[in-house]
């Protein structure tokens, strides 16, 4: 059993200490532990070069051989850092929130991913297995929820591209200076206790696997996020009336009795769109190779408009270094 923890915040920050009193709970359960902080390594932002989607069209298509990887990987940190990802059982991160959101330093390694998507990956037969790998998220914030709404959800959104199932989650409130998590007497409690649950979950079979968080957290019962939106049709005709934003599970909005609160119902094929599983992540992939098929099959129509807005010229602004 081995965990590993990644922090996106300050040294000696509160997301730091979380996450060691976290590591602290597996060590003592007989895990393997290590801890890596963001700012210690050089991590490139994606480039949208498209280089890993086009290849993994063209592997599929048998043009070619072999998945080479994301063009960057040997520029920067973020290959050496996957790669000691998927040698793990559980990934526990702990993210500072910044204007709602986690802050850029932990966006910037998990925009890296999608080079190295389980599922597409699968789908090409560049692996031959899926870890199953478990995730516990930390989302630390100086204030209350309501700055932190989007927090937590981001961080959701980012772990299906890393082929991660979260099994627990939790907002650290009120901690806006170093050592504020030592003030409150519930949050290292709270800490250990997703290391615990990380433990429990790497020694449950994987089909035999469920949510360990708080059962009432979040409007989705499938990934606990709380967000909800109309839903509209996606691009095969699919349509929900409600749907998940962080899972894409779909159904009707309902008042849960115990609670008094709105929760999602899924529908009967409500998880057609389910991100946790690899066969609908993979559908991405159809969507994004035929959209780019159709593109190509138009792109004398447009070549000239594509041609007169790249050559169109702007002031801009110049820093002299």
């Amino acid at each position: 059993m081995k965990v590993m923890a990644i922090c996106a915040g300050r040294h000696g920050g509160n997301g730091e200490a979380l996450a060691k009193e976290a590591l602290c709970a597996v060590r003592e359960a007989g895990g393997e532990v290590e801890l890596i902080n963001l700012f210690d390594y050089n991590i490139l932002p994606c480039t949208g070069c498209e280089g890993c989607t086009m290849q993994m069209g063209k592997v599929g298509a048998g043009l070619q051989k072999e998945y080479r990887g994301c063009v960057l990987k040997d520029k920067d940190d973020a290959d050496a850092i996957i790669n000691e990802m998927h040698t793990c059982d559980g990934i526990i991160f702990a993210v500072p929130t910044y204007d709602l959101t986690p802050s850029s330093v932990y966006t910037r390694l998990a925009q890296r991913f999608l080079a190295y998507e389980l599922s597409f990956l699968l789908a090409i037969g560049a692996v031959d297995r899926n870890p199953h790998t478990v995730a516990g998220l930390i989302a630390v914030g100086g204030s209350m929820h309501d700055w932190q709404t989007l927090a937590l959800e981001s961080m959701q959104a980012t772990m299906f591209t890393m082929s991660l199932t979260v099994v627990d989650r939790y907002m650290a409130t009120r901690d806006g200076r170093p050592g504020n998590t030592f003030v409150w007497g519930d949050q290292l409690p709270r800490a250990r206790k997703m290391g615990e649950n990380i433990v429990k979950a790497i020694r449950t079979p994987v089909e035999e696997r469920t949510w360990l968080g708080d059962p009432h957290d979040g409007v989705c019962p499938n990934c606990h996020s709380s967000l909800v939106y109309p839903g509209d049709a996606h691009w095969d005709g699919i349509e929900f009336p409600w749907e998940c934003a962080v899972c894409g599970a779909g159904g009707d909005l309902v008042t849960d009795e115990a609670t008094g609160r709105p929760v999602l119902k899924i529908a009967e094929n409500g998880l057609i769109r389910d991100r946790n599983d690899d066969r609908a992540r993979a559908e991405h992939l159809n969507e994004i190779n035929k959209t780019r098929d159709e593109f190509f099959a138009k792109l004398p129509e447009v070549k000239d408009e594509i041609d007169r807005y790249k050559s169109m010229q702007f002031p801009t602004l110049e820093i002299k270094r």
